[in-house]
Order: C-alpha cells, then structure tokens, then sequence
C-alpha cells in the first residue's frame, strides 16, 4: 500500500485553504505517483482521508460516487460519510451507473493538478466549479443518464470533492497519457 508519513503541513489561514511551503518538498510526501492511476487516486484519498480538515470545512456527510474521464481512461470514486470510500479503474459504460462524472481532457487534468501543486490548493481559475462554469453549456460534470437529481451531488458536495484533489498537493505526480 501507498502511505504518506509525517504530519500534514500547517494551513496558513482558514479562508484560503492554502498550504505553506507548498512548493516545498513536504516530509513524508510520496516519491512518485503516476496520473491517472488507481494509485495515484488511493494515494490521495489516503491523504484526504487522514486530516480532519479536509472533511469539516466541506459540509455535510458526502453520499455520492462518481466517475472521472481522463481521455479514454475512467475512474470511479465513492465517498461515503466524510471520506472517500473506495476508487476503482473502470469502463466508458460504467459510467452509466454513477451520480456523474467529470469528464477532461489529460492536458487539462495536468494544468489544474499543476496548478493545485505549486499552490496547495486550486487557485481561482483551477476550482470544480469554475472548471463547470467554463464548460458552457455541457459543464465539467455529466451525466449519462439525464438524471438531474444524481448530477446536482456534483454542486451539493462540491467543496469535498475539492478538498479531494487539493490533497494531491502533497502527491509527487509524475503525468502519463492514458491509453483506451
């Protein structure tokens, strides 16, 4: 299993989230992960999963799994309660069965992971929500189904999921284009 040792690093304030020294080589930060990657997701959610504040600052108990496209290749998240439960490599078709899915392009993944690394945390431009808000009129997150109830998790839950990928600030990420 992927670990990350050491304590999380000291939020310079709460009202922007963003970590010191982010740029900084953190203590126990993993050597390498590959995106995307069922590791590179586990990773994370191990990091998400071990610091409090990322699951008190978002809210409420999260219910809700979905998809992630990244080109050809797909993932699925579940998040259950205030953690992220399970991630699992997957098919174009399964993302029928998720609440919904976010779909970019790799080169887009990068620029916000990039971004979210030598920040701490997205910044403005390199939010979920901005991200949807730029997409007109089909947005970041999809659904297969046409199921406007499953697809609005994506905005009742957003400020968890990004706390999700803001912990990947302390993944070293080493980026590969998918294959289908």
């Amino acid at each position: 299993p992927i670990r990350v040792l050491g304590p999380m690093p000291e939020h310079s304030d709460n009202t922007t989230g963003r970590i010191r020294g982010a740029n900084a080589r953190i203590p126990g930060e993993l050597e390498m992960a590959l995106f995307p990657s069922v590791e590179w997701f586990e990773a994370v959610r191990q990091v998400f999963n071990s610091n409090d504040s990322y699951q008190t600052v978002g809210g409420a108990a999260c219910e809700a799994t979905f998809g992630i496209k990244v080109g050809p290749g797909v993932f699925i998240l579940e998040f259950e309660g205030f953690e992220c439960s399970g991630i699992k490599r997957a098919v174009e078709e399964d993302l029928n069965e998720v609440d919904f899915y976010l779909d970019m392009e790799f080169h887009e993944w990068r620029e916000m992971l990039t971004n979210i690394k030598e920040n701490g945390a997205a910044d403005l431009r390199h939010t979920l929500n901005s991200l949807d808000m730029s997409r007109s009129p089909d947005g970041l997150a999809r659904t297969k189904t046409g199921d406007g109830y499953r697809l609005d998790l994506f905005f009742r839950y957003n400020q968890t999921f990004q706390h999700y990928f803001n912990a990947s600030s302390r993944i070293a990420t080493e980026f590969t284009v998918p294959s289908g």
